[in-house]
């Protein structure tokens, strides 16, 4: 702050100057049509990208399912291309509606669904565009052939769909898991780590299943459950039903929560005080110690890493402030929800970081999508001589309510000393 003193002097000039800053405010002020004519065609660029993936996502399933070599009847033929058509223009706007501003729920579980069943069609279609030229180069091609993979296609992928939609929805399959942390004190030996990430509560309401989850985690009598980001899709508010139950989430030690990546779209600060009033412990670049048995382990988060670009004030990944005032002694579980902020954890020294994000893939072959911005899919890896870290492939799942080749899970993590 500055004194009056100084105030006058730096208004003084501004007064003696009026006339050339206001020549400069002009001159400053002239490029911004330009700026937005900028804006316009970055906007336009983005949206033509957008439909070209739309296209390409559509082009596989077409050609498979319903192109000239099957010969399908003249209805099946112009249906089909009508219909994945109609897609290619809706789904923008579907998703826009459902995930933008509005936060139409509706039109986000249209939009979602018809995500994955195209994703899948997509894939599988792939595959039947290879298997025909296999049976083409064996001389089994033809319109008989190629009735018979479109058939397969889409049997393969309804089936897989009605499967994965069962994985998606059900609660999910405990993995159990034991991390050894040599600098973990006897007393510690043994201690019950659940873990729970992207829950993604969202459109499709699913406090039913919420409180199932708590059912699962209580459980397994834990000492310490984590909550590693990606709560919702949607703010506090809107998600007060689906994320109530976690409120009856038992544990002997503590219960704490992170922000994810979805967080900084949808109220991360106010995810953070929910939490708290539902008993979690928010680890906002901070740290507490749990004791027992003479022993104790230093329990760390950090916001989630796209969080010093979300423009919300105070919020960035900062695991010197997390780790500020521990005792350098005591082994440290990092929480951070992805997975790459590991080299941080690593260099710092932390013993375990538990991170989600990846889900696995959630619909398979996404995970090798994945697996180019993140070191790990999925499972327990090490990096660097102290610290391990586990990813889990999550709770729920994000956007397309479809799990295939990717189960989610609930996590049991048994910490060994020694």
């Amino acid at each position: 702050m500055s004194d009056s003193g100084s105030e006058s002097v730096l208004q003084e000039p501004a007064l003696q100057e009026a006339g050339p800053q206001e020549a400069n405010f002009q001159e400053a002020a002239a490029p911004e049509p330009a700026a937005g004519a900028r804006r316009r065609r970055s906007t336009a660029r983005r949206l033509a990208v957008a439909v070209l993936i739309l296209l390409v996502l559509c082009l596989p399933p077409w050609w498979t399912l319903l192109g000239p070599r099957a010969d399908w009847p003249l209805p099946v033929a112009v249906l089909g291309p009508v219909v994945l058509a109609a897609w290619v223009v809706a789904f923008p706007f579907l998703l826009i509606a459902g995930h933008g501003p509005r936060r139409d729920d509706r039109a986000a579980r249209i939009a979602d669904t018809s995500l994955g069943v195209v994703w899948v069609l997509f894939t599988w279609s792939l595959l039947g565009a290879v298997a025909g030229l296999v049976l083409s180069g064996l001389g089994a091609g033809g319109t008989g052939g190629a009735r018979a993979v479109a058939a397969a296609v889409a049997a393969v992928s309804a089936g897989l769909l009605a499967w994965g939609h069962y994985e998606a929805m059900r609660v999910p399959r405990i993995r159990r898991l034991d991390v050894r942390l040599p600098r973990l004190g006897s007393g510690l030996d043994g201690t019950r780590v659940v873990v729970l990430a992207d829950t993604h509560y969202g459109p499709i309401d699913r406090a039913a299943w919420s409180a199932r989850v708590t059912e699962a985690v209580n459980a397994l009598d834990p000492d310490v459950v984590v909550h590693a980001g990606d709560i919702a899709d949607g703010t506090p508010a809107q998600r007060r039903a689906q994320s109530a139950p976690l409120g009856s989430v038992r544990s002997r030690l503590a219960r704490v929560y992170v922000t994810g990546n979805h967080e900084y779209g949808s109220e991360a600060q106010g995810w953070l005080d929910r939490m708290a009033e539902l008993g979690w412990e928010p680890l906002h670049n901070r740290h507490l110690v749990v004791e027992r048995g003479g022993d104790s382990l230093v329990l760390a988060g950090v916001d989630d890493v796209t969080a010093e670009s979300s423009g919300l004030g105070g919020h960035r990944a900062d695991l010197a402030g997390a780790l500020a005032g521990a005792d350098p002694e005591h082994p440290v579980l990092l929480v951070a929800h992805q997975p790459k902020y590991v080299p941080q954890a690593a260099a710092a020294g932390v013993d375990l970081q538990i991170s989600g994000h990846t889900h696995g893939g959630q619909i398979w072959p996404f995970n090798f999508l994945v697996r180019l911005d993140q070191p790990v899919v999925h499972g327990l890896s090490r990096h660097g001589e102290r610290t391990q870290l586990y990813t889990s492939r999550g709770t729920g799942f994000w956007g397309p309510p479809f799990r295939v080749f990717a189960p989610s899970e609930i996590t049991l993590l048994t910490l060994r000393s020694g």
